[in-house]
């Protein structure tokens, strides 16, 4: 029997590296790389192809990544830009991610993120946007998740070090950067 289709928006490869890792037997995963909101097309770049990288050294999965284009993630926080982390400004960002993701999702059985892994990020909040953009998703399903249970975090860590992988300090805006 065939493995349903999931497209994985991916935040960075070291996030990306224990997800893959819990979905790539069930699924056959297509990575996406949509993250308007880093701070500069450099740290764009790197993020991009590290998952690049680490894709091809581990499951060969295709990995789409849409040119760098910042504006949509200043719309987004346009008036938030003073808010605590992982306030208005983040679920923003959040969701402008997650609207994008849902509507490239055609002709995949299910859509979801590595997002929830962080143990900085509020799980029950990604779910509850993921699903509200399930009608923008061309008939994909949002798959609920919370990945850092079952030590996804800790994977995380250590599949970045056994692949050498870039690990930022910071989420990626300029806002987190601060």
């Amino acid at each position: 029997m065939e493995k349903p289709r999931l497209l994985l928006h991916c935040c960075c490869a070291p996030c990306a590296s224990a997800v893959i890792e819990r979905l790539a037997d069930d699924f056959r995963l297509t990575l996406l790389f949509y993250n308007p909101n880093l701070d500069t097309a450099e740290e764009y770049d790197l993020r991009a192809r590290e998952l690049e990288r680490y894709s091809a050294e581990t499951i060969g999965a295709p990995v789409i990544v849409p040119d760098f284009d910042p504006h949509p993630f200043y719309e987004a926080a346009k008036g938030l830009e003073t808010c605590p982390e992982g306030g208005a400004r983040c679920e923003a960002c959040i969701g402008l991610r997650l609207r994008y993701t849902a509507a490239q999702a055609a002709g995949f059985e299910y859509f979801t993120t590595t997002l929830s892994v962080s143990p900085h990020k509020n799980a029950a909040r990604i779910n509850a946007l993921g699903e509200k953009f399930e009608a923008d998703a061309h008939g994909a399903q949002w798959l609920y998740s919370d990945f850092k249970k079952r030590d996804g975090f800790k994977r995380s860590t250590e599949l970045s070090r056994q692949h050498n992988l870039y690990r930022q300090n910071y989420c990626g805006c300029a806002f987190s950067k601060r």
